[in-house]
């Protein structure tokens, strides 16, 4: 991975370190919604910086993923049950920290880190979080990449590693492969030494998908590439898709066979006795986003962008979103001010 800001942040973090505080504005730019709907329901707006709670670090932020979870919150399908317009929007991402609570003891002034928090607020420049849910950006990730993975990749990695707990020479299928989950939990599999069929549509998914390391890409919406997975006797399905085509792919999964999935899969996949189910909710701990990084740095792992838009167009993003066959994760890049 290149580091693509490596000047820029170690000049700042050298500034941070050097000064150990930081005084930040009282009002940023945020995109938030005033009441649920579509993606021109997201605009610019301009809100007090969050106050920070004992436990809390506030983030300059650097860049936020956006997920089809962020579609859902707008839209008001996963709206949390006591709603506060304007709402910010953006559940995970990196920056640096500028500030921190009186109890916050694991994190410093100056500190890459990523996050997430589903009750959103990092589609902005600051974000306030608790610590027990921030972790360290590993070396080998500028901020730019390490917000596009966060949550993607972690949703990936315990899927993966936890829920299927993917061996050595067993037949895996990742189904919705090229997409933001799938692009990392291709990568996974294969590092766990698994043979890993990837579904994706389209030429230009296909290719990514073979090149982030997949042995064979199936697409399943062509019949033909539905008769292909009956060469595989499959070990286990990280399913990232609901639907027809799923169960379908899913007869080709042996006896005691094993199926996860995270929650919020639509539709969500029938359980059949004959094999063991997973669904989950992905865990962002501070362990466990020590952990994402330990698996960055040990291994080269690709962060596929699928478009790249400036804070202010999180409308755009979710319009491009909407579009579908998003190859990768979407992400809004969040400019420092000086830069403006």
């Amino acid at each position: 991975m290149v580091v693509t800001e490596e000047i820029a942040e170690l000049e700042l973090l050298i500034a941070l370190t050097e000064r150990r505080a930081l005084v930040t504005p009282d009002t940023m730019t945020a995109e938030a919604i005033d009441q649920f709907g579509p993606p021109g329901v997201l605009q610019p707006h301009w809100l007090p910086v969050p106050k920070l709670a004992p436990t809390e670090v506030l983030i300059e932020m650097r860049a936020a993923g956006v997920g089809s979870w962020d579609a859902m919150i707008r839209e008001g399908v996963w709206a949390p049950d006591r709603v506060e317009f304007p709402l910010v929007l953006g559940t995970d991402g990196a920056g640096i920290v500028v500030a921190k609570g009186s109890e916050v003891d694991q994190f410093d002034i100056g500190d890459r880190v990523w996050a997430c928090d589903p009750k959103g607020g990092f589609y902005a420049e600051y974000v306030a979080v608790d610590a027990d849910k921030v972790g360290p950006v590993p070396p080998e990730l500028d901020l730019l990449h390490a917000g596009t993975a966060c949550i993607a990749a972690l949703t990936a990695m315990q899927g993966i590693f936890d829920h299927l707990d993917v061996r050595h020479y067993e037949r895996v299928l990742i189904f919705g492969a090229s997409g933001a989950v799938g692009s990392y939990a291709v990568q996974l599999a294969k590092r766990r030494g698994a043979f890993v069929i990837g579904t994706a549509t389209g030429h230009d998914a296909q290719e990514l998908v073979h090149r982030l390391g997949a042995d064979a890409v199936i697409d399943v919406r062509d019949i033909r590439g539905r008769a292909r997975l009956a060469q595989f006797d499959l070990d286990a399905v990280l399913a990232l898709a609901g639907g027809d085509l799923l169960e379908q792919c899913i007869d080709h999964v042996r006896p005691t066979g094993r199926i996860a999935y995270p929650v919020g899969v639509e539709p969500p996949p029938k359980h059949q006795l004959r094999l063991h189910w997973y669904p989950y909710d992905a865990v962002g701990t501070t362990e466990e986003l020590t952990r994402l990084a330990r698996v960055f740095a040990d291994a080269d792992l690709h962060v596929p962008i699928a478009a790249l838009y400036p804070l202010g167009h999180g409308a755009k993003a979710h319009r491009r979103l909407e579009k579908g066959h998003v190859r990768g994760r979407i992400v809004l890049r969040v400019p420092r001010r000086e830069e403006r």
